[in-house]
């Protein structure tokens, strides 16, 4: 059974109804804010867990909660509009299941996988018809924020910024170490204490450059979460994407149109294959950073990108009251011998635990996962192995 919840259906229905005008004050921003959180991944590193139709986006890996009900839910207080939901035809079904007071024109589903840039393209140029002066976050569907007050002081003040035309402003978190699993924003004038121009992006570097940036200190991981208004990132589109973005603002055009579905089938495939990152950030970066309009908002309120078991450990780890070798084990109970840095899920078993350290065992119906925390990043190659294999039903 697939957790849901009430309160957020509630909240968001009252989004919709537009009845948040009583709370003024504590739900809403001076500016039409509308939040697009991509969820169109696979998820594959969260294997044998994450599947096709059960990804990682639609689970509940830390709480209750699923990610994406926890992304909603951090957003509402911000006074959202209304949501808008990029996905894939896997889990659409699930997402509508978990968040019913979305409608459901607003959750998206993508004929055919393209990266982020068409994804949070296509919101842009139908926001900007829908609602003109609106200023749109994009969000993924699969981050964990530990200070939500902290992120929403940080958000309100990235709306406000991206009301001035021609600003983009993105989310940077100070690196604690030299990771190469993320992209890295160069920032150059320090504006305030939180606020800096951006000179660049940088997409995964390796070890020995991703420690040279550390050193710096004048790099940020690239958090993935932006804020512009929906002209600001048009108009960017239209230059940089210049290929791809006729046939969103054709999709756009025909939205609540018979025409919609047959145009979004035969147009979108047709749009480059690209991340936001690529097709508009980097060549904007290259305008320089006083010409680029391009922001970094330092980010500091307990950011994970939960990118693998390895990273959903760590998470955990830190949470635990009791020590107990640092192992995290879901399971009915738990028995450990010379025993530590170990991730268990078998939530229907007893665990013990002798004599193994740092170990990842994801227990599910069909499959059993074994590996190391250092090599978890490697498990989405199993799923590759499957699917070239044709064992569908483990994919």
């Amino acid at each position: 059974m697939l957790p849901s919840s009430t309160s957020i259906t509630v909240l968001l229905a009252c989004v919709g109804a537009g009845v948040f005008q009583a709370n003024q004050e504590r739900f809403l921003t001076k500016h039409p804010f509308y939040p697009v959180i991509l969820a169109g991944g696979s998820g594959t590193r969260f294997w044998p867990r994450s599947r096709r139709r059960l990804a990682k986006q639609v689970l509940a890996l830390d709480g209750k909660q699923t990610m994406i009900q926890k992304t909603v839910e951090r957003l509402l207080p911000l006074g959202a509009k209304s949501f808008w939901i990029i996905t894939n035809e896997f889990v659409s079904e699930a997402i509508q299941s978990q968040l019913p007071g979305i409608p459901p024109e607003q959750i998206v589903v993508e004929p055919e996988p393209r990266n982020t840039a068409p994804a949070i393209g296509l919101a842009a140029f139908l926001l900007e018809r829908l609602v003109p002066g609106s200023i749109i976050g994009m969000f993924p569907a699969d981050h964990i924020i530990s200070d939500e007050k902290k992120f929403h002081k940080v958000l309100r003040r990235g709306i406000e910024i991206a009301t001035k035309s021609g600003n983009i402003v993105v989310m940077g978190i100070e690196p604690t170490r030299p990771e190469t699993g993320y992209g890295y924003i160069e920032t150059g004038d320090q504006l305030d204490s939180e606020l800096f121009r951006v000179t660049r992006f940088t997409e995964k570097p390796n070890q020995q450059r991703a420690e040279e940036f550390v050193s710096a200190g004048n790099y940020y991981w690239n958090s993935g979460m932006f804020v512009w208004s929906a002209a600001t990132l048009c108009d960017a589109l239209r230059e940089h994407f210049s290929e791809s973005a006729p046939y969103l603002e054709e999709i756009a055009e025909a939205w609540g149109t018979k025409e919609f579905q047959r145009k979004f089938a035969n147009l979108y495939p047709k749009c480059e294959n690209i991340s936001i990152d690529y097709a508009v950030l980097e060549p904007r970066s290259a305008k320089g950073q006083h010409s680029s309009k391009l922001f970094c908002l330092r980010a500091d309120f307990g950011w994970n990108d939960l990118g693998s078991w390895a990273a959903l450990y760590a998470h955990q780890a830190v949470q635990q009251k009791e020590d107990d070798g640092r192992n995290v084990v879901d399971g009915k109970d738990f028995y450990a011998q010379n025993a530590a840095g170990n991730y268990i899920y078998a939530p229907d078993k007893f665990v013990a635990a002798v004599g193994v350290s740092n170990l990842v065992v994801v227990e599910t119906e069909d499959a059993i996962l074994i590996t190391t925390r250092e090599h978890s990043q490697d498990v989405g190659k199993i799923v590759k192995y499957l699917t070239e294999k044709k064992m569908t039903g483990l994919v």
